[in-house]
C-alpha cells in the first residue's frame, strides 16, 4: 500500500483529486468509483473546480456508488443519491444516465445486488474506487465480521455506524438501519483503490489498516493485499503510524526518481 501524508484536509482532497483527474484523462470513457460522506467533499470540490477551470471532462465517465441506505428514495436530502447530485453531479458534465448509485427502494434486494455487480462486469469493471474509512474500519457499509470475499448485497448497519450518521438526520430514529452496498470482495476487484482519511478521530484506525494484521474485524484492512491501493493521510488521520518517517521517505524518492 502506498501511504501519502499531506498537511491538511484541503492538502489530502487536492491530491486525492490529481489522481482521479490523471485517471479521466488518460481515459476519458473510465468507470469511478465514488464514496459518500464528509471526507470526499473536498476531492469533489475539486474536481468540480478542474472542470470548471481546466476543461476536465466527464462527458463519457461512468460511475457506482458504494453504497445506498434502504428505504430512502433518491430525492430524500440523506439518500446517497441526493448526496452525489448535489456534492458533484449536478457541478460537471456527467450525463445522468452514466451515473449509478444503488437504489434503496427495491423489493427484490437479493436479485437487484446481483443486478448491480452484473453492471460493473458489463461497464468492464472499475478504474479506481475512492473510499472513506469508518471508525470501525469499514469501507462501503462492510461492518466488522463482514466477509472479505462478500459481494454487493444488503448489510445491517452497527449500532455505532447508526450513531455516527445520526449527525445527518433530525434524530437518531430516523437512520436506516439497513444498507446496499458493494462488497469486500467487489472492491478489490476494482483496478486501483483511494483511500482517503482526515482527523485525529480516524488516527487508530488508520494504523489498524495499514499496519495491523489483516482482519474481517476491520475490513479496511484487507486493502493490504490490494496491488494498487493508494492511502492519503492528513497528518492527524497519520498520527499513529509507526512507520509515518518511511512512507514520507518513499514518496520523497520516488518524486526525486519522477523529476530525474
Amino acid at each position: 500500500m502506498r501511504v501519502i501524508i499531506t498537511n491538511d484536509y484541503d492538502a489530502m482532497s487536492k491530491k486525492a483529486a490529481e489522481i482521479v483527474a490523471k485517471t479521466v484523462m488518460e481515459k476519458p470513457d473510465c468507470v469511478l468509483g465514488l464514496a459518500t460522506g464528509s471526507t470526499p467533499i473536498g476531492l469533489y470540490k475539486e474536481l468540480t473546480r478542474m472542470h470548471k477551470e481546466q476543461g476536465l471532462d466527464f462527458s463519457k465517465v461512468r460511475t457506482f456508488n458504494l453504497d445506498e441506505y434502504h428505504g430512502l428514495a433518491p430525492d430524500h436530502p440523506q439518500s446517497y443519491y441526493y448526496f452525489m447530485y448535489e456534492n458533484l453531479f449536478k457541478h460537471i458534465n456527467i450525463p445522468l444516465q452514466n451515473v449509478n448509485v444503488p437504489n434503496g427502494l427495491v423489493k427484490d434486494v437479493k436479485a437487484y445486488c446481483a443486478h448491480y455487480e452484473e453492471m460493473i462486469k458489463q461497464a468492464g469493471g472499475i478504474d479506481i474506487q475512492v473510499l472513506g474509512i469508518g471508525g470501525d474500519g469499514h469501507i462501503g457499509f462492510n461492518e466488522p465480521s463482514s466477509s472479505l470475499g462478500s459481494r454487493t448485497r444488503l448489510k445491517t448497519l452497527t449500532e455505532q455506524t447508526v450513531k455516527d450518521n445520526s449527525r445527518f438526520f433530525k434524530k437518531i430514529e430516523d437512520v436506516p438501519k439497513f444498507a446496499i452496498t458493494m462488497g469486500v470482495g467487489t472492491i478489490m476487484e476494482t483496478r486501483k483503490c483511494l483511500l482517503l482519511a482526515n482527523g485525529a478521530k480516524k488516527a487508530k484506525v488508520v494504523a489498524q489498516t495499514v499496519e495491523g494484521p489483516i482482519t474481517a474485524q476491520v475490513t479496511a484492512s484487507v486493502l493490504q493485499l490490494h496491488p494498487d491501493c493508494v492511502a492519503i493521510l492528513d497528518q492527524e488521520a497519520a498520527a499513529k503510524l509507526e512507520r509515518k518517517d518511511y512512507y514520507a521517505y518513499v514518496e520523497r524518492m520516488t518524486h526525486q526518481l519522477t523529476v530525474e
